[in-house]
């Protein structure tokens, strides 16, 4: 699967509402080890601004709104998220930011690793350094 890739959940609409459903390994294209969710993000904040060496990551805008800035080193791109039936999957060694988020919006990742800080780079100039060694 491809970094910045969107990934459609099943989508059930009736009169009461909308039901969406994903599973790990079948909609996800990994197992899901850990979910984590951001929420009053303050007006003009950005989140991310690091990228992982080998952690898979399934971003999706369960309310609200806000922009999501991909970077392999190489190319960017910006994505606009604003649904909750569908998610952004972001690969290893791609720099991400995360801002202009709506007030009251809540964005959920989904992930494919436990927390671990050594695979975080949060230097920018450390991370393009990183991809050029590792041929990304």
């Amino acid at each position: 699967m491809k970094t910045g890739q969107k990934i459609d959940f099943p989508k059930f609409s009736d009169p009461r509402g909308n039901l969406s459903y994903l599973e790990g390994r079948n909609h996800i294209p990994f197992e899901i080890k850990r979910v984590y969710y951001l929420y009053d993000v303050p007006d003009g904040a950005k989140r991310g601004s690091h990228a992982h060496k080998a952690l898979h990551q399934i971003i999706i805008a369960m309310h609200g709104s806000f922009d999501l800035m991909l970077d392999d080193g190489k190319e960017k791109s910006k994505i606009h998220l604003n649904r909750s039936h569908y998610g952004i999957y972001i690969g290893p060694c791609t720099w991400r930011v995360m801002d202009n988020f709506s007030s009251g919006s809540i964005c959920l990742v989904l992930a494919s690793e436990d927390f671990d800080e050594s695979d975080y780079i949060r230097d920018y100039n450390h991370f393009l350094e990183y991809v050029g060694k590792n041929g990304n």
